[in-house]
């Protein structure tokens, strides 16, 4: 019933500039914190950023000062603006929202639902 679509996904040279998009759509009530995560081949999955409901954002250190996350709330959607990209940033990225949903016609279930997942790759 909620679904994440994400775009901006592909291959970018060091140094350059990225930006995507994660769109929900859906039976939602309310969308509550959005976050991106991304995971790189043997690793694992770690929090990129996240934005609450009042826009506070968090990142990880390793993006600081580089990526910007923002959401439109009339369009249920949260960028991810990505500069100085780094080799080290490849890996496919994916994109998280907790949401409150309609069940039997009220606003009762709250859960998490996670976008397909994009890659991105940076060269040297």
């Amino acid at each position: 019933q909620v679904q994440l679509v994400e775009s901006g996904g592909g291959l970018v040279q060091a140094g350059g500039s990225l930006r995507h998009s994660c769109a929900a759509s859906g039976s939602i009530f309310s969308i509550n914190n959005m976050g991106w995560y991304r995971q790189a081949p043997g690793k694992q999955r770690e929090l990129v950023a996240h934005v609450s409901s009042d826009s506070t954002t968090n990142y990880a250190d390793s993006v600081k000062g580089r990526f910007t996350i923002s959401r439109d709330n009339a369009n249920n959607t949260v960028y991810l603006q990505m500069h100085t990209l780094k080799p080290e940033d490849t890996a496919v990225y994916y994109c998280n929202a907790g949401v409150v949903v309609y069940r039997l016609g009220e606003p009762l279930d709250y859960v998490e639902v996670w976008g397909q997942g994009t890659l991105v790759t940076v060269s040297s």
